[in-house]
């Protein structure tokens, strides 16, 4: 088996470190591996904590720039293979024979892994499937870009990318509101930093639009939504969907419900996600286009899969439920409610149809 090194940077990520560790510890030991820490200058217990598990604990003074925080990571390693992971990011499954497997098929391609992104929505702790490359040979790749730090070829070549039996929970976006702020306005400062090297990048007024989504800031977050939208965008790119998402939904909570109706006009390029039916279900029930919503949302559930959770089933389950409440079907209602499983919001409506 050919070792691989999973090298990590942190700064002041004591409350996720020793599970974090632990996880890598328990999925990783039939495997060879070494664990590279890379702090940025934590003034809590990360580093001891760090020191338990691993002997390769280095320090990197923070130069607010992502990629050479990863880089230094990646120099650290003893080895060529890399798995890049995050300390508020817990394995739940390794499947470690995928490690060799790549390295003997694939040796020029990356590795992605699942990211099951935890995201506390309306009360709700709602989970966003998706994929993201991690496993990689140092010689042919390095990281770029000061945040949201992207993964590149050292030979400016394209590379194809194998996804990989690996799936970890991330817990980056469920803290509180004081630490999403916090986030939010270090990510922020350095995108506008990142926007005075190269104004004309949609991908950076995305990446601000998202920071002001963490903290609850439509009116901001549609700014630099809309900002980004000017730009011709290839909706292949993965940015390009989750921006339409996002766009739509900080309409929504600005109640520009006639604004929204406009994504209509991108409906053939985006019109393939049961995340997309459901975006375009909620826009015409909020214009009690009824029977618009209902096709919306009766086409997201003819999907097999869904990046985020409950997109082709519970979601669109309780919207219809709920136009057949508002129209009077009351057993047509309860029984879309009762298909919903568990989901809270229709555990609710069903109580106040039965009292």
């Amino acid at each position: 088996m050919t070792p691989i090194s999973i090298c990590v940077i942190a700064k002041n990520e004591e409350k996720h470190m020793d599970n974090f560790l632990s996880a890598i510890k328990k999925h990783m030991r039939n495997y060879p591996h070494e664990v590279v820490i890379v702090d940025t200058g934590s003034t809590d217990r990360t580093v001891d904590i760090a020191r338990k598990y691993t002997s390769k604990v280095f320090h990197f003074e923070w130069i607010n720039d992502f990629s050479a925080a990863r880089n230094y990571s990646i120099e650290c390693a003893s080895f060529n293979w890399i798995l890049v992971l995050d300390c508020d990011e817990y394995p739940v499954n390794i499947r470690t024979e995928c490690f060799d497997q790549m390295i003997k098929q694939y040796p020029r391609s990356v590795g992605s892994i699942q990211l099951l992104n935890h995201c506390w929505t309306n009360g709700q702790d709602r989970i966003l499937n998706g994929e993201v490359p991690r496993f990689f040979s140092k010689k042919r790749f390095h990281y770029e870009d000061i945040i949201h730090e992207q993964l590149c070829s050292i030979d400016r070549q394209p590379y194809d990318i194998i996804t990989l039996p690996i799936t970890v929970e991330h817990f980056g976006y469920s803290g509180s509101a004081e630490a999403l702020q916090a986030k939010a306005q270090r990510n922020n400062e350095l995108l506008f930093k990142a926007l005075e090297v190269t104004p004309d990048d949609p991908y950076l007024y995305f990446q601000i639009g998202q920071s002001y989504n963490l903290i609850n800031d439509a009116e901001n977050a549609c700014i630099y939504f809309e900002k980004a939208l000017s730009y011709d965008i290839n909706p292949e790119y993965e940015y390009a969907h989750q921006l339409i998402q996002a766009y739509g939904y900080v309409l929504l909570d600005l109640h520009r419900y006639e604004d929204a109706l406009h994504l209509e006009s991108v409906y053939d390029a985006f019109g393939v996600t049961p995340e997309f039916s459901c975006l375009m279900g909620l826009i015409y029930l909020n214009n009690k286009q009824f029977i618009p919503a209902m096709r919306e949302f009766l086409k997201a559930t003819t999907y097999q899969t869904a990046e985020v959770d409950g997109a082709n089933t519970y979601t669109p389950l309780y919207n219809m439920g709920y136009i057949n409440e508002l129209l009077g079907n009351k057993e047509a209602a309860i029984q879309l409610y009762e298909s919903c499983g568990n989901h809270a919001p229709a555990l609710r409506r069903l109580a106040n149809l039965k009292s």
